[in-house]
């Protein structure tokens, strides 16, 4: 019997959830091809609503809890959008991040680079989940660089959270 991590907000604060949609991605879906690292890391169009009025800024994460690293994996972490951001188009994560707000900062994901990684679970490693979070934030902004550890960048967002909203894709490398 496979034990399967727990997603990675179960052991946060509560805090009440809102609606995120995307184009070409949905929940328990696939990615495409073009979500994968050997397909161009291409990040996916989102859009979100139903988020509290007090929100001040955004973040926006993907987070692998099957990566066989002991803490999984994280793919992307964008901070400091603006409260009047409720959309991304496909590639905002992407160089050179068409759509993306001038002021919103890219942290280094475990790839390295301060970007949207695609998928890219070990082959024969099975099926793996990629949660989509987006976070309504009570600051303006985190205040932090984009080279501050993916880990700070995760407890500073739940530490400011008001509310979460999150979309689960897979992807499985046969």
């Amino acid at each position: 019997m496979t034990v399967r991590p727990p997603l990675p907000h179960e052991f946060l604060r509560p805090v009440p959830s809102f609606t995120v949609t995307g184009d070409q991605l949905s929940e328990g879906a696939d990615l495409l091809p073009e979500q994968t690292y050997e397909g161009g890391n291409v990040s996916p169009q989102l859009a979100w609503s139903g988020f509290p009025a007090e929100t001040r800024s955004f973040a926006v994460t993907c987070f692998d809890p099957d990566a066989p690293t002991g803490s999984g994996w994280w793919h992307w972490l964008l901070f400091d959008l603006p409260a009047d951001c409720t959309a991304l188009p496909a590639g905002a994560g992407t160089v050179p991040f068409p759509g993306l707000p001038a002021k919103a900062v890219h942290g280094r994901n475990d790839y390295g680079t301060n970007d949207f990684g695609g998928a890219a679970p070990p082959p024969g490693h099975g099926p793996h989940r990629y949660v989509f979070t987006v976070h309504a934030l009570a600051v303006d902004t985190l205040g932090l660089s984009p080279d501050t550890p993916a880990a700070a960048i995760g407890g500073t967002l739940a530490f400011h959270a008001l509310a979460r909203a999150t979309l689960c894709a897979r992807h499985e490398t046969p």
